[in-house]
């Protein structure tokens, strides 16, 4: 045993000397024994000694660490696989644990990832399916997971501090205690934690004492002398025993012997130690008088550190503060701007106190708009993701320098603004010319409106938010019109065009109350006067039969002339009053619109000015000069082309058109405007009030983003429940006529689908009870005017329901239920006489006009264009004011014999191609007999209607 000793060590002593600081173990020239040759192997790998605890613990680390990346990156998916093996590991170390304890930086570790979750969950709508999904079934795993914790989280939580000793910088966990030593007493320095460690710094050559670190064999470079030699030979009884309790390599063993005499490293440990707990206390006490003093809080590190530290000083004190070191120091400011690691409120804040600088040594005004543009550009660059909006401490601040930056430029009027001036052609300290600044006050306005309108669309429509979001508007429109007046005075044709359409856009969707007061009082006027004839010719006539003086009548004229001459003054001096205050919207439409007509040289503004003006006139019910202006444009044949904003306009447009026409009376207008919308079911989508969740598959992240950005504001959006009634009932007054007109015809075609289909859904039902949403309704309405029944009609359409949830929402509300009756009156007579006209050989107009309550006049004129379209075969017998009817159409027995004969017909041609597939030569025969058979039916229906024409006409 002492003769391989010596020869290892002199190997390794040898070698040494030669290699210097590094150790390169080297094998022995002479072969020694076999039963030795396991331990120069062993001394070629160089084995560690680690306990179980070791081995464990630094599994669950490792899984941490990578735990610790994927939430730098938030990767959730792979946290969420991280956390799965982390788990495993724990249960893998349970028996150390059992033993150990519960160790503290684990609970660390699973209140650090729940945090993280916290703040995912959040924003979870930010990440894609994979993410989302994982994130929500980590969250589920966490919590059930730390159910076995929570005495542990719930000391943890309330003091987390407390163990910054035992927890290491490098995530390593706390303690130095190991198993495999047979020492005792917890204060000494173990084999286990040299053996642990990273390699261990040679002691200095003045040491007296020797370095115990060259014992072992993956301590690094240290100074080692031949002496070596001596350590090695011990006795054989001591190596014996050394070999058989430790079962580890040779040097390991005494190592470990020869540490635990040793006691200068145990002096070094405790110095260690109290220097460390003299530091705590060090920290206790300056924490404790910092609690002691008002008004002092801790700040940590980070941006807001960065914020609250103010500059030492802008400038240094000598230095002479004019333009050219403001407008320097202003772009030195500006560099950062869009960089990595800026902070954007101190940058902010920066800007205004080089402000403040300026004006306190008077630099000017052009200066101080100067940096009112740096300003309010910081403040848009502030929220660097465009789909959030500004926060409202930044939004207040930015209408705050707009309204300033607006103020001084109408009062300076020598400084002129523009992107078109050059930073070296800027001019902002020469007063004898006119003051240059480069920069746009429009784009600044501009990028307000956008951020307004971004507010409103992130806020929630139904919330006290969106309430106060929405008072602003009146802040924004009135820097508008203060930009307008600017720009109309000092701006070039474009910039004013640009400023009337933001103008045009925040007006155009509001309905003009002015205008409806004024149309109810002059309704009003109308009533009285035609009131007032009555009763004059009720008095007359009264006068005459009492026999009274002329004298008397004529005193009483004169009073009624004077009351009404009197009230027409005062009425114009109301409206000359109106006048001088204000602009009415639909004159300022026009203004504005008109000169965007005739100075626009681009298309967009003048397509979207055309388009606010036929909403406008639409809404105020200006049905033929919106209309006029919609055909005129021919937009309908170009607007495909358009940017998507435009085409959004042009569907509300429409939309708004359609029920105009509605409310006119014109139906088959207001259906064919509004086909377009409703036929597809995507009218949330179409009018960008919502996106549909079935086609949220067909669009990525970035398309919704996108979607969701073009979305109109809550109180720009248009009723859909209203907007799809006015629809339906509008295919009901047509479709249900025209079904009526056409029943037996195959070759019927269908006027709205939609309708259709809910008429479909209704027959499918085996029970049907009372309407109660809107389509059960007209559907309902719509089968009793199938049968004639108008009165029931009229009552499923017009009820308390249906005003709460559709008529009351119009402006007239009254005038178009009684639009809605007549019409109703109208279409029901028309089904009426082409249901049961062939029943009939005359019907009375009397009769007729008491059946449906309509007059005598307009039953008339409904059959009389009936008569003129050929749609009624009947002529007129004036004296005894009846509608003699023809007779020309089959009866109900005649149509269904026809309808039999023409199937009978398809079947026999149908077993003829049979056959001639059986014999040969389909394709020629085929093509030759549906060749023949179109030519035969086109020849008997072209015959049949001419003779029934003739027989009209003649009889």
């Amino acid at each position: 045993m002492s003769r391989f000793f010596a020869g290892g060590s002199s190997t390794e002593s040898s070698s040494d000397e030669s290699e210097g600081e590094e150790i390169i173990q080297q094998k022995p020239a002479s072969q020694p024994n076999r039963m030795f040759m396991f331990s120069d192997e062993e001394e070629e790998t160089r084995r560690v000694v680690r306990s179980a605890k070791d081995k464990r613990f630094e599994e669950i680390l490792g899984v941490i660490k990578s735990i610790k990346n994927h939430k730098k990156i938030k990767d959730i998916s792979k946290v969420l696989t991280g956390f799965e093996d982390l788990t495993k590991a724990y249960t893998k170390a349970k028996n150390v644990i059992d033993k150990e304890g519960k160790p503290r930086w684990y609970i660390k570790c699973l209140v650090e990832l729940e945090e993280f979750i916290n703040e995912c969950w959040e924003d979870k709508k930010k990440f894609n399916k994979i993410n989302a999904k994982s994130l929500a079934s980590l969250r589920q795993k966490l919590r059930k997971y730390m159910r076995d914790f929570e005495d542990k989280i719930a000391e943890y939580k309330a003091n987390p501090d407390a163990s910054g000793e035992e927890m290491e910088e490098d995530g390593d966990y706390a303690g130095s205690e190991d198993s495999d030593s047979d020492d005792d007493d917890g204060g000494g320095v173990t084999a286990a934690s040299f053996l642990k460690k990273k390699p261990v710094a040679a002691v200095p050559a003045a040491q007296p004492k020797p370095d115990l670190s060259q014992f072992l064999k993956d301590a690094g470079g240290s100074d080692e002398s031949d002496s070596e030699d001596s350590h090695w030979t011990s006795s054989d009884e001591s190596d014996g025993s050394s070999f058989d309790e430790e079962g580890g390599a040779p040097g390991q063993s005494l190592a470990a012997q020869f540490l635990k005499k040793s006691t200068g490293d145990e002096k070094k440990e405790t110095e260690k130690r109290e220097k460390k707990e003299r530091k705590a206390a060090q920290k206790a006490k300056k924490k404790q008088e910092e609690d002691e003093e008002e008004g002092w809080k801790e700040v940590k590190g980070g941006i807001k550190a960065a914020v609250s530290k103010k500059p030492k000083a802008m400038f240094e004190k000598d230095v002479e503060i004019t333009h050219i070191v403001v407008v320097k120091k202003m772009n030195e400011i500006l560099a950062g701007r869009g960089k990595r690691g800026t902070d954007r409120s101190e940058q902010i804040e920066l800007l205004k106190e080089l402000r403040e600088i300026a004006s306190k040594n008077n630099l000017g005004v052009p200066m101080d708009i100067k940096i009112m543009f740096a300003v309010t550009a910081s403040i848009y660059d502030y929220n660097p993701n465009i789909a959030t909006n500004m926060k409202s401490e930044m939004w207040d601040s930015c209408i705050k320098y707009i309204s300033e930056t607006l103020d001084l430029l109408k009062d300076n009027p020598n400084v002129t603004v523009g992107d078109n001036i050059s930073e070296e052609s800027e001019n902002l300290s020469d007063a004898n010319a006119t003051y240059r600044i480069r920069g746009c006050i429009l784009s600044k306005v501009e990028r307000m409106d956008e951020e307004f309108i971004k507010m409103l669309q992130n806020c929630d429509a139904h919330s006290y938010e969106y309430v106060e979001r929405l008072k602003d508007e009146a802040k924004v429109l009135e820097i508008i019109k203060r930009l307008q007046d600017y720009l109309e005075e000092r701006g070039s044709p474009s910039e004013t065009c640009r400023v009337y359409l933001r103008h045009i856009e925040h007006i155009y969707y509001k309905y003009d109350y002015k205008q409806l007061q004024k149309l109810r009082k002059s309704h009003d006027e109308e009533r009285s006067a035609q009131n007032k004839a009555k009763l004059e010719k009720t008095t007359v006539g009264e006068v005459k039969k009492e026999e009274k003086k002329p004298e008397e009548v004529e005193e009483v004229k004169d009073n009624k002339e004077e009351e009404e001459v009197e009230k027409k003054e005062d009425e114009e001096q109301d409206n000359k009053n109106d006048i001088g205050v204000s602009e009415d919207n639909s004159d300022l439409m026009d203004r504005m619109c008109n000169y965007i007509y005739s100075k626009d040289s681009t298309d967009r503004i003048r397509t979207r000015a055309i388009l606010c003006h036929i909403y406008h006139h639409a809404l105020h019910d200006r049905w033929y000069e919106a209309r006029d202006l919609m055909l005129m444009s021919h937009l309908q044949d170009t607007i495909q082309h358009a940017d998507i904003p435009t085409q959004i306009c042009y569907n509300r447009s429409m939309v708004q058109l359609g029920l105009c026409a509605f409310r006119q009376g014109s139906i088959r207008d207001a259906h064919n405007a509004l086909l377009d919308i409703q036929s597809g079911g995507r009218a949330k989508e179409l009018l960008a009030q919502g996106l549909l969740m079935r086609s949220m598959a067909d669009r990525n992240a970035e398309q919704e983003k996108l979607e969701k950005r073009r979305q109109m504001p809550f109180h720009m959006h248009i009723n859909l429940e209203l907007l799809e009634c006015v629809y339906l009932v509008s295919a009901m007054l047509l479709e249900i006529p025209y079904m009526a007109a056409h029943e037996f015809d195959t070759r019927r075609r269908m006027i709205s689908k939609s309708f259709h289909h809910q008429l479909r859904l209704s027959e499918r039902q085996p029970l049907l009870g009372p309407p109660e949403s809107m389509r059960e309704h007209v559907v309902a309405a719509s089968k009793a005017m199938k049968n004639g029944n108008w009165k029931a009609c009229r009552n499923f359409l017009i009820n308390s329901k249906m005003n709460g949830k559709v008529w009351n929402l119009f402006p007239e509300s009254e005038a178009v239920k009684t639009l809605i009756v007549r019409k109703i009156q109208e279409e029901s007579l028309r089904t009426y006489l082409f249901t049961y006209g062939s029943v009939y050989e005359s019907l009375s107009l009397v009769t007729l006009a008491e059946m449906f309550e309509v007059e005598q006049s307009t039953v008339h004129s409904t059959i009389s264009k009936m008569i003129i379209n050929e749609e009624l075969m009947a002529s007129w017998d004036e004296p005894s004011r009846c509608v003699v009817m023809h007779r020309c159409d089959p009866s109900r027995l005649q149509s269904l014999s026809l309808q039999l004969s023409e199937k009978v017909q398809s079947l026999v041609e149908n077993n003829e191609r049979l056959m001639e597939i059986k014999s040969g030569n389909i394709v020629r025969q085929n093509q030759q007999n549906q060749q023949q058979n179109y030519v035969r039916r086109d020849r008997r229906h072209h015959e049949g209607r001419k003779g029934r024409y003739y027989e009209k006409k003649y009889e």
